[in-house]
């Protein structure tokens, strides 16, 4: 009786997500409060999500984009360290990949991450410590401050979407100026199948209310491949490289001339 009731349920979900769907006003982007940006956001619940989010994450394979373009990178240089930071690195699973990668490969890199929210930087130390990886995070405003200068790539992934045009461009200018070598970016792509999968995405991969509630959102905050291309191209990334990805993801690419 109890499974009965499961599928029933399942089915009840599944046919309000299509509804939902076919509902939406995905014509625009439409940003919402995020609960994963609320300050009264319990320190639990934050690092339960965080632990979600590095879940979708690497089945998204959002973190193996990167380390393609800096493995590549590094290939011209092979004995010269590059510099990496991960902007609003959230709990650092990208950095901290990135970094067991390196050391998988013999590549040599320096992986920094930076995040505005204190739980996200000590839920992201505690994590590079716990597997013996070498990633110094530290706190910052990326929409407020000025980005560290000095890397060769700085990238950053399911960020943009939180912003406004105007935060996003001031944010890839920021990036581009920090950056010797590349600017790397990956964010969700709005679109009726991209809030499908984040509705059942979410729900399958983790408990967590909050991701649960923020998955969905963020579809409808994000970016067409054609307006995220409009933006880099107002913030100067001149001859980006912008391609779709699976799961209705973006990736950009930029090298610095």
């Amino acid at each position: 009786m109890c499974r009965v009731e499961n599928v029933k349920t399942e089915a009840r979900l599944e046919e309000r997500a299509e509804t939902r769907a076919a509902r939406l006003d995905l014509g625009r982007r439409r940003i919402q409060p995020e609960l994963m940006d609320s300050l009264g956001l319990g320190t639990g619940e934050h690092r339960k999500a965080l632990r979600a989010l590095a879940r979708v994450n690497a089945l998204s394979l959002g973190p193996r984009r990167f380390w393609e373009q800096i493995r590549g990178l590094a290939s011209t240089a092979p004995h010269t360290p590059l510099r990496v930071l991960d902007v609003a690195c959230g709990g650092g699973d990208v950095a901290i990949t990135l970094a067991r990668l390196a050391r998988s490969t013999g590549l040599q890199l320096a992986v920094e991450g930076c995040d505005v929210n204190p739980v996200a930087v000590q839920h992201a130390s505690a994590s590079a410590e716990q597997l013996g990886c070498e990633v110094r995070f530290f706190q910052i405003d990326a929409i407020e401050s000025t980005l560290p200068a000095g890397y060769d790539v700085v990238c950053s992934s399911l960020f943009l979407h939180h912003l406004s045009d105007e935060q996003a461009v001031d944010l890839l200018r920021k990036m581009s100026g920090s950056a010797r070598r590349l600017v790397l970016i990956q964010d969700l792509v709005r679109s009726r199948v991209g809030y499908a999968l984040a509705y059942f995405a979410t729900r399958a991969l983790t408990r967590s209310r909050i991701v649960h509630i923020d998955g969905p959102r963020s579809v409808e905050a994000s970016f067409t491949l054609e307006e995220a291309r409009a933006v880099a191209e107002r913030a100067g990334l001149t001859g980006a490289t912008l391609r779709r990805c699976w799961p209705e993801r973006f990736s950009l690419v930029w090298s610095a001339p």
